[in-house]
């Protein structure tokens, strides 16, 4: 067996001109990562015949697998399946399985008739391996050429991971030689990416040559990544825990958790090992922090809920949030949030409480309220801590920067460092 070095292919001028987020690369980087296959190159190509071919060439001449996704269905920019068949040199033919079910697909679960279209979703290269997809009619398919694997499979993210865990990874773990790889990551806060870099050069310097060091900064925090790579899972466990602890003991003073985990699990584990509650009150966000804890599943052990008080009038009649400090100070001060916070805590009967208020632009902001001035309040029954945060991106950003900053500052409540 010999060692296997991966290539991802995507397709689609969907990818290309920003309409679909590519998630699928990330996800099938990460599976093959777990079992120990690195990934040589990633390659989005939209769906123009010369350029899917130049990449199909340019990828085998690098890595001994490569994975294709998008092209697929049954319109005609799904150019994928013809040029493979012209690729490998064979001819399209009915593939009586994937036929039968496709038609059950329309009888049993779609309720609506197949018309031919449909029935060419049967029709695969005579050179291929079809891979059956249980949750779709686009099978996958298999190619081999000059030593390499090509793998084709839909791009809807579902159909793709359902082929990859049943078909694809199994194949990989029998056919070919990998190696090990490890990863080890921690978040800190408080401090910024050039200036954690100064702290530990040291440490950083003195790695070998197959652990490598990532600074990963987003949100304001910044998180270092150890990679290791090797052949005895053993010895390269014990070698990069040495590294990492020495990381772990010269961040101390910044360090949020030894885990990659986002600060909504962050927070959520620690609510969650106290028999502890959240409650949020949000305005500027509009639910998103409802949103990003409550994504997680388990989020109910620890989180009740949310009043979206977008409107004053709703901050007032349902947060109780004073008509005086909303006419004199506004919605986006301290006075504000710190009631917000006050009362849906009382509100929800939680342990906790986050509120937030501010101006996510591109407009609204004024001198004295500049667009990214966000106040946020964190509360518990015997204490209220108040920050005011001036961020300077887009209005997305902004809300992203809003949830994670607050959920920091709740993360620092609980554990008693305010």
């Amino acid at each position: 067996m010999e060692k296997v070095f991966a290539s991802i292919i995507t397709i689609g001028d969907e990818l290309l001109i920003g309409q679909v987020i590519d998630t699928n690369s990330a996800w099938i980087a990460q599976e093959l990562n777990k079992l120990g296959v690195q990934v040589k190159n990633r390659v989005a190509v939209g769906d123009l015949w010369d350029d899917i071919w130049q990449a199909l060439d340019e990828e085998s001449r690098k890595a001994s697998l490569i994975l294709i996704t998008g092209g697929l269905g049954p319109t005609a920019d799904d150019i994928t399946k013809p040029l493979l068949c012209e690729y490998f040199g064979g001819k399209m033919v009915v593939h009586e399985d994937t036929l039968a079910h496709v038609t059950l697909l329309f009888e049993k679960v779609f309720k609506r008739p197949m018309i031919e279209r449909n029935r060419k979703q049967a029709e695969v290269p005579d050179v291929c391996t079809v891979l059956k997809n249980e949750k779709g009619t686009a099978p996958g398919m298999l190619f081999e050429k000059n030593g390499v694997i090509f793998v084709s499979m839909p791009g809807v993210p579902h159909e793709m991971k359902w082929l990859m865990q049943h078909h694809v990874l199994p194949m990989v773990e029998t056919r070919f030689t990998r190696g090990v790889i490890r990863h080890k990551t921690l978040l800190t806060a408080g401090i910024g990416e050039s200036f954690l870099a100064e702290m530990i050069t040291d440490i950083e310097s003195s790695l070998p040559s197959h652990i490598k060091l990532a600074y990963l900064p987003n949100y304001g925090m910044v998180r270092l990544r150890l990679t290791a790579s090797g052949e005895d899972a053993t010895v390269l466990e014990t070698e990069l825990t040495s590294y990492f602890n020495q990381l772990l003991e010269r961040t101390k003073d910044y360090l949020v958790i030894d885990e990659d985990l986002p600060m909504e699990l962050v927070v959520g584990k620690l609510l969650k090992e106290r028999n502890q509650t959240l409650a949020t009150a949000e305005s500027c966000t509009g639910g998103y922090i409802a949103h990003i804890i409550t994504k997680h599943s388990g989020a109910s052990a620890y989180y009740m809920g949310s009043v979206v008080s977008y409107d004053n009038h709703i901050k007032e009649k349902v947060l109780g949030v004073s008509s005086t400090t909303l006419n004199t100070v506004g919605a986006v001060s301290e006075d504000t949030v710190k009631q917000m916070a006050a009362s849906v805590r009382q509100l929800m009967q939680t342990n906790y409480a986050i509120a937030v208020s501010g101006i996510m632009g591109p407009d609204g902001g004024t001198p004295g309220k500049p667009v990214g001035a966000v106040w946020v309040a964190v509360a518990s029954a015997d204490k209220t801590v108040t920050q005011l945060f001036h961020f300077r991106f887009d209005r997305s950003r902004n809300i992203e920067l809003t949830a994670t900053n607050a959920l920091n500052l709740l993360r620092q409540l609980i554990l008693g460092k305010l």
